[in-house]
């Protein structure tokens, strides 16, 4: 299988997919937004994975590459890849699938649990996803679900937590992707974008002292990229 993946900052790259992807012998190829605008390997893959970062879809004048991503994403999903976003990946999918993406009434980053339904598209998801876990959220944004699709995650922040689009496009605004290394590398180079307090806002040694979760999120993450690939 040949994946492709959109990249928007350094230190939020595939993380643990890359294992996933190299135990597969997978084709893995990238755009790398904030290095160059070569997406010529996407038009021969057959999944999209759109990768997080700090910026809102929002910020499209200040980021030129944004809108012409939002086409391809809405053409990768018209020509029936697989697609799935994670973070800013899900808003991105989200605003391409004509939904609006906005500032949420809360910033919400650390370890908080999901809620998980599991109805009308979302059904096959039941043998994915636990209805219960904890997750990792570093987030300030929010989206609405887009029409035709259906939301199947909430946490107590943040109502639109996921959603999926016909069987095959996914969005999820939490990382399960998450490795020790690439925590790390988001507090680090994520800290300027972290507001001062906030109810659903984890220091950074409450983040480490659940660094444990990691795992159980990535065994998450590895179940549902079978179930995708299997598509």
């Amino acid at each position: 299988m040949h994946i492709h993946y959109f990249q928007h900052v350094p230190f939020e790259g595939l993380s643990c997919i890359a294992d996933w992807a190299a135990k597969g012998n997978h084709t893995v190829t990238h755009t790398r937004w904030y290095e160059n605008t070569d997406t010529t390997a996407l038009a021969n893959a057959d999944w999209l994975i759109i990768m997080g970062g700090p910026m809102g879809v929002y910020e499209q004048d200040q980021y030129a590459w944004m809108p012409g991503e939002i086409a391809l994403i809405q053409a990768a999903v018209q020509q029936g890849k697989k697609v799935l976003g994670i973070c800013l990946g899900s808003q991105l999918l989200a605003a391409a699938l004509g939904a609006n993406v906005y500032p949420h009434t809360q910033t919400e980053l650390g370890w908080y649990p999901l809620d998980l339904s599991f109805q009308d598209q979302a059904t096959p998801l039941q043998a994915v996803f636990p209805q219960h876990f904890n997750t990792f959220h570093f987030h300030g944004d929010t989206f609405d679900v887009p029409a035709g699709a259906t939301r199947f995650a909430a946490s107590a922040a943040t109502s639109h937590q996921a959603f999926i689009y016909g069987d095959r496009v996914i969005g999820l605004q939490f990382h399960m992707e998450l490795t020790p290394a690439s925590l790390q590398d988001m507090l680090q180079f994520g800290a300027t974008t972290i507001p001062a307090g906030g109810p659903f806002i984890q220091s950074e040694e409450k983040i480490h002292q659940h660094e444990h979760l990691l795992t159980q999120n990535n065994n998450i993450m590895y179940r549902l990229l079978d179930y995708m690939a299997a598509l």
